[in-house]
């Protein structure tokens, strides 16, 4: 479905260039209510719980009347996305895009783990809201003095929100794995390596066995996500030292 200018209807109303008409009187809704009203149920009973109708019940209105705002579920969850991880921190220009890009991936993770829903939502394309587009052009920001191409530069940018996505997606489970037990990560990961090294053979296998008895789960929580992130921060930096 598109617009009168030929855009779709779903990218107009994430820019919010377009309602639908109403007839009689005038709604008391708007896209923003019923999106914070969404994002809000998502929050609280995750997004498998977000129904057009459920949405209605919360705000005290027909599932119908939402339909002057929202096209369908599948755009309801693309505005709720857009709407949810807001823009991104004002980085000041240090001259090291390092530290800029940190500051940028650390934020959006922060972002995800706010709203651990997200990394449910299926991937339907690239950026496309303001907000998405907000992230997208200050990580290119930071990449600007860097020599890479805009073909790199774009790879990169997938990379690192791949990366935190995964981050992050990885870290919900590993929760919810948890829930019920009184144990920290960190905590659940010393007894996992105790308990298996008691286990298995170390002649079968040395270098799993070797593994379990270094110390695993000794580290701090976010020491993982740092981890990955240098790596991934050391290729970009090899790509930009070769020119």
């Amino acid at each position: 479905m598109t617009d009168e200018g030929g855009a779709p209807a779903t990218l107009m109303r994430l820019w919010r260039q377009a309602e639908r008409p109403t007839r009689g009187r005038p709604s008391v809704l708007d896209i923003d209510s019923v999106v914070a009203a969404a994002v809000d149920l998502a929050d609280r009973e995750g997004v498998v719980n977000v129904t057009l109708a459920s949405v209605a019940k919360d705000l005290g209105v027909t599932k119908m009347s939402l339909y002057r705002h929202i096209g369908s579920k599948a755009e309801l969850l693309e505005l709720m996305a857009d709407f949810a991880i807001g823009d991104p921190p004002r980085v000041e220009p240090a001259g090291d895009w390092r530290t800029e890009l940190t500051t940028l991936a650390e934020a959006n993770r922060d972002v995800l783990m706010k709203h651990p829903w997200l990394v449910e939502l299926p991937l339907t394309g690239p950026p496309a809201g303001p907000h998405a587009v907000a992230w997208m052009d200050a990580i290119l920001r930071t990449l600007r003095d860097t020599g890479l191409d805009w073909g790199t530069k774009g790879g990169v940018l997938v990379l690192i929100g791949g990366y935190v996505r995964l981050a992050c997606a990885q870290a919900i489970q590993l929760a919810e794995g948890r829930k019920g037990s009184e144990l920290s990560q960190a905590q659940a990961e010393r007894a996992y390596g105790k308990g298996l090294a008691e286990l298995i053979d170390p002649e079968r296998f040395p270098d799993a066995a070797g593994f379990l008895t270094s110390g695993l789960g000794d580290s701090e929580q976010d020491s993982d996500f740092d981890f990955g992130l240098g790596v991934v921060l050391d290729g970009i930096a090899a790509l930009v030292d070769a020119g």
